[in-house]
């Protein structure tokens, strides 16, 4: 079904002049090229891995811990001494990571990163160092460390592994006995 042409020649004319000198445009084709699906490699698995452990950190979130003494948690259904032993120095840090000169974003990939290398290290013990600064990464990392459901327990460390500037991780560890990832 065709329109009708309603402009007259002097409206097509002034249109024309508004609008100058216009080249028509050319029709290019586009041929679309297969992409073969090929199968995860073992490189993007440990990248989702560590993406599903980024997930679990939210800014959002405010936990309810304790604002007297030292910084501690044990997570629901854990064993209470978890905590107290980590203070009493019985756990000893497989792990450390040092979060000195790192902003929040790098800082949560970097506690990402540990916690799935924890998994594939079997290390059940880590220990955090966000010194004490503008205690941005002081208040933060304790939220993050408690929406994660890897952690078992934090508290603040001893002196030798850092005391008020760090925390020592107590990590479930999903797969004990298999070595092989």
């Amino acid at each position: 079904m065709k329109i009708k042409d309603t402009l007259s020649e002097h409206e097509k004319q002034l249109f024309k002049d508004a609008i100058g000198k216009v080249k028509p445009m050319v029709l290019d084709t586009i041929h679309p090229v297969k992409q073969s699906i090929k199968p995860k490699s073992a490189a993007t698995g440990q990248k989702s891995k560590k993406q599903q452990a980024y997930f679990h950190f939210s800014d959002q979130y405010e936990p309810l811990l304790t604002q007297q003494g030292p910084m501690k948690y044990v997570r629901e259904g854990a064993d209470s001494y978890a905590a107290k032993n980590l203070r009493r120095g019985i756990y000893a840090p497989d792990l450390i990571l040092d979060l000195h000169g790192l902003d929040q974003i790098k800082a949560k990939d970097e506690i990402a990163a540990l916690l799935y290398a924890c998994q594939k290290e079997h290390a059940q013990c880590v220990c955090i160092v966000h010194g004490l600064g503008n205690r941005i990464l002081k208040n933060k990392v304790p939220h993050w460390l408690v929406q994660h459901p890897d952690v078992i327990a934090f508290h603040q460390a001893p002196l030798e592994w850092g005391g008020d500037g760090a925390l020592l991780v107590l990590v479930d560890l999903h797969d004990k006995f298999n070595l092989k990832e």
